[in-house]
């Protein structure tokens, strides 16, 4: 009796794990679709300088401008940027920063966080996909609001920092590109 209820069970399980198997695509769509929706409706309900866009329909990937530096010192994989960013979920509530003065008036200050623009080599996925490729967008001097559908954010793990970012939520980066220091040339 023990063996087969196992084996009932067995196949009930493996029968649930086939149909996630082939609904994943489908549901990722769903998932992206709602991200889009979610990223339109805040950029109808809130006002955001914009003088240079970009959008790619395939992924949802949304980069406004607010500042366009014309410097001609545009990022390429290797490079190490130096960038102030503001990460806010799009309720506007901040959940990351380097700048303090945000920190505090977001609620999320910590004392032992040092804030300074972050230092990072950029194409070595050490970021989260939308960050990276928003930032590599833009040139030395740029600020930028990249918005992010989720399944290039934190995806459905979400984060439990002092802001937790749910599942599936899309965000966005308030970017501020200060330096590109050229990496080596390939």
């Amino acid at each position: 009796m023990k063996i087969r209820i196992f084996a009932i069970l067995s196949l009930i399980a493996g029968s649930f794990a086939m149909a996630s198997c082939i609904d994943k695509e489908a549901t990722d769509d769903v998932l992206l679709s709602k991200d889009k929706t979610a990223i339109e409706e805040y950029l109808v309900a809130n006002t955001i300088v914009n003088v240079k866009e970009f959008y790619d329909e395939t992924s949802g990937l949304r980069i406004i401008w607010q500042e366009v530096s014309d410097s001609g010192m545009g990022v390429t994989s290797g490079d190490t940027l130096k960038v102030d960013y503001t990460g806010k979920l799009l309720s506007n509530k901040v959940f990351d920063t380097s700048i303090k003065q945000v920190a505090i008036d977001g609620g999320i200050f910590s004392s032992s966080k040092v804030y300074t623009p972050l230092d990072f080599p950029v194409g070595f996925n050490l970021l989260i996909p939308g960050f990276e490729f928003g930032v590599g967008q833009m040139e030395q001097g740029d600020k930028a609001t990249v918005f992010i559908p989720s399944r290039y954010a934190y995806g459905q793990q979400g984060t439990n920092g002092v802001v937790p970012i749910p599942s599936n939520a899309p965000i966005m980066f308030e970017l501020n590109l200060i330096v590109v220091t050229q990496g080596p040339q390939q």
